[in-house]
């Protein structure tokens, strides 16, 4: 076991396993919670699918659907928070930005990386949250029109270790990283 005084190497734990959410779809970093404030103030959570985790310019993306309810909510307040538990490594990972949401072709690369089967996830209709009469009163076509790429640029990293003594850090974006341990 490293230090576990190591402020970076449990900064770099996280990375690990957000990066290995990218790569595995098994890793329980691939399916984070999203959290956002809708535009008439109350909370929202839904899972996400994680799509790029970049330690380099601290930032973490998702895929959606231009018209679903998470896009009104960012466009109303910017800020978003991820939320991951690696169960394995007894990890919390708790991770808030500013979202940029990024369309047209500035994300033809990423929907050429999108499988076909999974771009019926883009385009259903009528629109996400909108009511229907029955179970499966919608379609799914698949609308290059209405992807998106939700780009969080990360301005704190919140991680807690649950094991025999816990143990919480804060990183923030301003001091660089550098880290502070607070009581978990």
């Amino acid at each position: 076991m490293s230090d576990p005084n190591d402020l970076a190497a449990f900064l770099g734990q996280c990375w690990q396993h957000l990066g290995r959410g990218v790569a595995d779809a098994k890793s329980p970093a691939r399916y984070p919670t999203l959290a956002t404030v809708s535009p008439d103030g109350r909370p929202e959570l839904r899972t996400v699918a994680l799509r790029r985790a970049d330690v380099a310019d601290a930032v973490l993306e998702v895929h959606t659907d231009i018209a679903t309810p998470k896009v009104a909510a960012i466009k109303s307040n910017p800020w978003a928070s991820f939320h991951v538990w690696v169960p394995r490594s007894d990890l919390q990972i708790r991770a808030v930005g500013n979202v940029d949401i990024i369309t047209g072709p500035e994300v033809d690369a990423d929907w050429e990386r999108v499988p076909l089967a999974s771009r019926v996830s883009y385009g259903t209709e009528p629109v996400p949250g909108a009511p229907i009469g029955h179970a499966f009163d919608y379609q799914k076509p698949a609308t290059r029109d209405r992807f998106a790429v939700l780009r969080c640029h990360l301005q704190q990293l919140d991680l807690v270790h649950l094991g025999e003594q816990h143990r919480r850090a804060v990183f923030v974006r301003a001091d660089g990283w550098a880290g502070q341990w607070v009581a978990p």
